[in-house]
């Protein structure tokens, strides 16, 4: 019955009201109606062997509905779920299904056709639609390096920020591409154009700790960038580090850094660069521009740098020999006056190499049109004297004596062992007699010689040399020889040459008498010779007779040498001749000649020497 009661109460309409409360009537106890949480059952797949991966890799588009190979409209191409470059209203429909026909040969043929006429927009375009294309098979388009390295230009053209594109290299990974060395040059040169150094030389460091080897022209945009910065120590590091590779260094970066080392002084560094880049068959055809070849040699003229002399030198002829086999021909040639310079730099550094340079670019500049003025052969002359070198020195002089030796217009003096020729003097009696007379005999055999080679000027420098070591008998010997044996006449300066030998042993009656030989013999003294006759008087500390000869020289003609009077007028104080201190004095002022005071030399000269401590 109270089941009947309980099933009838369910079928019962529900009331709009709310139904007075019915007590069922039970003989069981009250059990509660409360649902209860059911287990949720066992899966029998939480007890399988997991599936393989994915197989659809190389293109972050397979995260996505890559299916559905047409993006919303107005949405650029994505990639991670952000777009590579935000796309505009340029997206056409067009570009769109072009997209959608090319494959990685053929996308390589279009950039390759609109990389000509540089349409970087289009390329850039291109490929971000060609990424969301699919190809033969269905699957999303994927790119090598290549195209992505035309991808990566197309956004360098466009001036696109260097982050920009390491961002655009990272996000290579996703379509599981390395970046190459390709890569990180368009990024050097967004880096380059930015002047960002520090970002340069910390990317090329992480392309050394990567594998990927940096090329030359990786090598070439950081030394271009350090060296446009003012970093040149950093950029000869990596220049160094470029040989070292093997790799070629650009004209360009070559001429900029030499520049940059010339005008910071670092010469050094500069020649030990050229060295290198001469043992490489890649860059031992390196020359700078013919000026800068002119500029490098003025500067390490200056420096007296002699390897860096002779690279520049080696570099000017260079560009003679381009220009004689060039159609037309291009004559080039070196100033006589830098030539001059390099065979005075050889002379004071010893460097025979940069003599022989130095000549050989004078002559080859010359060409045979003229000879070389009397100042290129002293300076061989000199160059030579300094290296020991005297046959070479005497062979020389042989030369300029044939060029200028009868020239009425080339000045005598030039040929005065005791101003031009006086390093040839230094020369031959640098190791006493013994040299010498090795110079003596040698001039003696060739006066003998077919063809013979008599030179006054050379037995002249015997003559002074033998006055310079005390060496009176030899001095005379030698001045008697170029009559008796050499068959020629004494000039001036040999008679000058002997009066100094005299004149230094303080025989200064035997040193006029040779004066009054010449003097009868018609030879015309210079002002040499009275100033040789002044100093052979001071040394007997006879002034008045150095006073008598100054007068005589002022009387014929010449003007003495303010050292010349200098010497005379202290010799004055230090004997108390007043007079002929006045004396000297007006000689002084007649030539505009300021004397000066010798209060440092008298202060010497009147110490008092004494042992009281």
């Amino acid at each position: 019955m109270a089941a009947i009661l309980l099933r009838s109460r369910f079928l019962l309409p529900k009331p709009l009201t709310r139904a007075p409360f019915i007590r069922s009537i039970s003989a069981f106890p009250f059990l509660s109606q409360e649902p209860q949480p059911q287990e949720p059952p066992s899966s029998p797949a939480a007890s399988a062997s997991p599936l393989p991966p994915s197989p659809s890799t190389g293109s972050p588009f397979y995260q996505e509905n890559w299916r559905s190979p047409n993006p919303a409209p107005g949405v650029g191409p994505l990639v991670g779920g952000q777009s590579l470059v935000p796309m505009g209203p340029s997206a056409t429909a067009r570009m769109m299904a072009f997209s959608q026909t090319l494959d990685v040969s053929s996308l390589m043929n279009v950039f390759a056709d609109w990389m000509t006429s540089q349409r970087w927009s289009d390329v850039k375009q291109l490929f971000e639609f060609w990424i969301r294309s699919l190809d033969a098979s269905g699957k999303p388009n994927k790119p090598d390096v290549h195209l992505f390295n035309h991808y990566l230009r197309a956004n360098l053209m466009m001036n696109a920020t260097a982050g920009e594109l390491l961002d655009l290299v990272a996000q290579m990974q996703e379509y599981q591409i390395a970046p190459n060395t390709a890569s990180y040059n368009l990024v050097l040169k967004a880096m380059f154009q930015a002047r960002e150094s520090e970002a340069a030389e910390k990317l090329v460091d992480r392309m050394l700790q990567t594998g990927t080897t940096p090329d030359d022209e990786s090598y070439n945009l950081v030394i271009g960038l350090l060296i446009l910065m003012n970093q040149i120590d950093s950029a000869l590091k990596y220049m160094d580090l470029t040989i070292k590779s093997g790799y070629m260094i650009s004209s360009s970066v070559f001429m900029d850094c030499v520049r940059s080392c010339v005008n910071a002084g670092k010469l050094d560094t500069l020649a030990s660069i050229i060295e290198k880049c001469k043992t490489t068959d890649q860059n031992k055809a390196l020359c700078p521009s013919w000026n800068l070849c002119n500029y490098i040699a003025d500067v390490a003229l200056q420096a007296d740098h002699s390897k860096l002399a002779y690279f520049s030198l080696e570099f000017l002829a260079r560009w003679i020999a381009r220009g004689e086999i060039a159609r037309p021909p291009v004559l080039l040639s070196a100033e006589e006056g830098l030539a001059v310079s390099a065979l005075g730099a050889a002379g004071r550094t010893y460097n025979s190499t940069l003599l022989d340079a130095a000549w050989s670019i004078l002559r080859r500049s010359l060409r045979q049109k003229r000879a070389p003025s009397p100042e290129t052969y002293l300076a061989k002359i000199y160059a030579h004297s300094s290296l020991g070198q005297l046959q070479r020195a005497f062979a020389s002089l042989n030369e300029f004596e044939t060029v200028y030796g009868n020239s009425e217009e080339v000045d005598q003096e030039l040929f005065s062992p005791f101003t031009s020729l006086y390093p040839l003097v230094v020369a031959c009696c640098k190791n006493g007699f013994s040299t010498l007379d090795s110079v003596y005999i040698q001039l003696e055999n060739l006066s003998r010689a077919d063809p013979p080679y008599k030179s006054v000027a050379a037995l002249n420098c015997v003559i002074l040399g033998c006055a310079n070591i005390w060496d009176l008998d030899r001095a005379y010997e030698t001045f008697e020889a170029i009559s008796e044996k050499i068959g020629m006449t004494p000039d001036v300066h040999s008679y000058n040459a002997l009066i100094c030998a005299f004149g230094k042993l303080k025989k200064t009656a035997e040193a006029c008498k040779v004066f009054e030989h010449l003097l009868s013999l018609g030879v015309k003294p210079n002002a040499m010779t009275y100033s040789l006759l002044v100093d052979a008087h001071l040394i007997n500390r006879d002034q008045k007779a150095a006073l008598s000869v100054i007068d005589a020289m002022v009387e014929a003609g010449f003007t003495p040498s303010k050292e010349t009077l200098k010497k005379v007028r202290r010799r004055c104080s230090r004997e108390l001749d007043f007079d002929g201190d006045e004396r000297l004095q007006s000689v002084a002022q007649r030539f505009n000649y300021r004397m000066g005071s010798e209060s440092r030399r008298e202060m010497l000269y009147n110490l008092e020497y004494s042992t009281n401590y």
